[in-house]
């Protein structure tokens, strides 16, 4: 795995980190919480951004958003008693498997 690639995952997992700080933060009304988040979404952004030299924005953003989306709702369903149906397993399941179809196209585009 090269570097922007870490740096991409890096960057999804730290949108999930400031996806439930906008939770916490209580719609910025909590200082603590909302400058945490503020910190975190800058750093995410960062990692998103060093990735964008090196890689198609499109299939960057993609997987970004898709990391932190299938994150959220994982943090969601295990530390905040969110819902979990199958049909929510099943697309969050489909999504996933996007993610790494999007990381097969890109090495068999590259060769």
């Amino acid at each position: 795995m090269n570097k922007s690639w870490l740096f991409l995952i890096i960057g999804g997992l730290l949108e999930v980190v400031w996806a439930v700080g906008l939770k916490y933060s209580h719609g910025f009304t909590d200082i603590p919480w909302t400058l945490f988040t503020v910190a975190v979404m800058a750093l995410s952004f960062y990692f998103f951004a060093y990735c964008l030299t090196h890689m198609e924005v499109g299939m960057a953003y993609a997987i970004y958003t898709g990391i932190g989306a299938v994150g959220t709702v994982l943090y969601g369903y295990f530390f905040l008693d969110e819902p979990m149906s199958i049909l929510k397993l099943f697309f969050l399941t489909l999504l996933i498997a996007s993610i790494v179809g999007l990381k097969f196209v890109e090495g068999a585009e590259e060769s």
